[in-house]
């Protein structure tokens, strides 16, 4: 059977588009504003209304049409020198003011599709992450991996609230580092099999780096102890879900079982992930460019690479995204809040 991957659209800024922004995102940085502090985000849509209002009509297109199952924004300049080296952790990236313009228009661009929001369990509950490889961490299966090839998966699939939208921003990418993306709208099945996938016949568990993190820094965290719940007493779920003619996705091999040893699911479930092998395309984010991934109809993972750690790696600047941020209250401390616990 032939590959075939429906082509992602992308938007490209035009010069006076990339202009509007450079003023935009220089007032922004001369007010000292944090957007890696969730009260940014608060305040976020005031600025988000200055963006050009093309990108804002595309954004919203993409949001309310579900177009496809990923969005490439081109055109925004990054200079190599201004950002800095690749740092060595996330903590070091998080502490920099380097890349800070990057940062506010990753916020902007997320707050047109939703609500940006943070885990407690991933990067001190950050709005705005970073995905560099980090030294001793070559082989794990997170964004700080390089050796090994990153699984493509659903972000947080194991979550009821998992994102609507992943977006990825390029601060630094001189190697063409692919990220990879299957779209569940491009795989082919026989209709018993997509039946059965609608069925609630599996477990996603929470992946180490949710548990990782937390247990070096705070082991009683609370937290902690609810994704570690979420591992020992997963609930039962179903990987297509919504339209049975158009169906939404929920899936990550690499940490999923089937329920009671179903062989019947299991054979379902290696026919769906031979189906998005076969449709999986490469997507570099290189420096400026955007891709913005919906968490519902596609997978994504990134190719393997060498890292050097001598501050010319890859670099990433990632966002998470909800429609929705009331459905997850029982998860936050207070209706404002935008770190789930």
């Amino acid at each position: 059977m032939a590959t075939y991957a429906e082509p992602l659209p992308r938007y490209d800024l035009s010069a006076d588009e990339v202009a509007q922004l450079e003023v935009l995102l220089a007032d922004l940085v001369r007010s000292e504003r944090d957007p890696g502090e969730m009260r940014f985000h608060d305040d976020a849509w005031e600025y988000a209304a200055r963006l050009p209002t093309g990108l804002r009509a595309a954004l919203e297109d993409f949001r309310r049409t579900d177009p496809a199952a990923g969005l490439q924004i081109f055109g925004l300049p990054v200079d190599d020198t201004v950002v800095g080296p690749t740092p060595g952790d996330w903590q070091a990236a998080a502490a920099s003011v380097r890349a800070r313009r990057e940062e506010f228009f990753l916020a902007l661009v997320s707050r047109c599709l939703g609500d940006v929001f943070g885990w407690s369990t991933l990067q001190a509950g950050r709005p705005i992450q970073n995905v560099l490889p980090i030294a001793g961490e070559e082989d794990q299966q997170s964004g700080h991996g390089s050796d090994t090839l990153l699984e493509w998966h659903t972000e947080d699939g194991f979550h009821p609230y998992r994102c609507d939208y992943l977006l990825l921003f390029g601060v630094r990418n001189h190697d063409r580092v692919p990220t990879t993306l299957s779209s569940v709208r491009d795989v082919q099945l026989p209709d018993d099999v997509r039946r059965l996938l609608a069925e609630p016949r599996f477990y996603i568990l929470p992946d180490d780096e949710h548990l990782r993190q937390l247990a070096a820094r705070d082991p009683h965290h609370p937290g902690l102890m609810r994704m570690i719940r979420m591992r020992e007493t997963p609930e039962p779920v179903a990987v297509l879900f919504g339209a049975a003619d158009s169906p939404f996705l929920r899936i990550d091999p690499f940490f999923m079982r089937c329920v009671d040893d179903d062989t019947e699911a299991e054979q379902a479930l290696k026919a769906l992930v031979t189906e998005l092998e076969r449709v999986q395309q490469d997507v570099v984010v290189g420096a400026g460019g955007l891709l913005v991934v919906d968490n519902y109809l596609a997978v994504h993972g990134r190719r393997a690479f060498t890292a050097r750690y001598d501050g010319t790696d890859r670099w990433l600047k990632k966002a998470t995204v909800t429609r929705d941020l009331r459905k997850s209250r029982d998860s936050r401390e207070t209706a404002a809040d935008r770190v789930l616990v």
